[in-house]
């Protein structure tokens, strides 16, 4: 069972610190546990009972009429009121649908959203700010690696479909390759970066996961590729990824670098100058 502090619940909620104290002492919502030092835990029950209180709270439901509530209340009434899903609630459903391995709340939610935006805005501000919090509760040990997969394997299987919905690109177009280094297995980000660039109508390539390195310079020679796209979350030695940027750099001089993820944030002050950071879809369109 996981130990949260409250600064995970805000994360993880969206419900401000200060407010989830409020709520805690004016109505009893939630009984956290205390550390020898007197500071806050609390429990994957009290988190899902969050996520629950939020969703109806948002919905126009006034917490002094939730906390009147009993714990089984708040869970049923919260799932009457999922089969209207806002933008503003998404990712709180999203998060229900993890803990309780719902994929019908999961493909609920995302069918709802895409009838109000497009596919590369639900990815955007819904899918990458979900995966953001899932991390922070794969971090503090709330999911295992079966609820990871589950959800994973989800929204893998959604960008997938919108991808080979679009048109296949002119190949005689200025060609782009997305690729994984070897270590790395962690690919929704750099789908959503291929799903993005196809929609736009670049001639994006995706050579996927844990890519060995001397097929990734066979293949940018062989294409004549003007621009890579790599994804880095998984955590290795950064001399690794700084190395491996500097060989590209010797072997593919002519061709124009861009990465995401995690691994790069802390490393963005020492990369070499050519290699671009991307933190947002809009950032990867720009640079192209």
């Amino acid at each position: 069972m996981a130990g949260y502090k409250i600064r995970d619940l805000e994360i993880l909620t969206g419900i401000k610190a200060h407010t989830i104290r409020m709520w805690e002492k004016r109505y009893g919502l939630l009984t956290p546990q205390r550390t020898n030092t007197q500071i806050r835990t609390y429990s994957d029950n009290e988190l899902l009972l969050l996520l629950n209180v939020s969703l109806l709270n948002k919905k126009g439901i006034k917490i002094s009429r939730i906390a009147g509530m009993t714990s089984e209340q708040i869970f049923e009434t919260s799932r009457g009121l999922q089969d209207s899903v806002d933008t503003d609630t998404a990712i709180e459903q999203f998060i229900v649908s993890v803990l309780q391995l719902d994929e019908q709340l999961f493909h609920k939610t995302f069918q709802e959203l895409a009838l109000k935006t497009n596919l590369s805005g639900i990815f955007s501000d819904h899918i990458i700010p979900f995966l953001n919090r899932i991390g922070i509760m794969w971090l503090v040990g709330t999911i295992n690696p079966a609820q990871e997969h589950f959800i994973s394997n989800l929204i893998r299987q959604k960008i997938i479909a919108a991808i080979d919905s679009l048109p296949v690109p002119d190949p005689n177009q200025a060609k782009i390759i997305l690729y994984l280094p070897e270590h790395e297995w962690h690919e929704i980000s750099l789908l959503v970066y291929h799903y993005h660039l196809r929609s736009k109508g670049f001639n994006s390539i995706y050579l996927g996961q844990a890519l060995p390195y001397g097929a990734l310079i066979k293949t940018v020679q062989f294409l004549k590729a003007k621009l890579l796209v790599s994804s880095w979350l998984t955590a290795i030695e950064p001399q690794q990824i700084l190395d491996h940027f500097s060989q590209i750099e010797e072997e593919l001089d002519s061709v124009k670098i861009v990465a995401g993820g995690y691994q790069i944030d802390q490393l963005e002050s020492l990369l070499p100058k050519k290699i671009k950071r991307i933190h947002t879809l809009s950032d990867l369109e720009n640079l192209i």
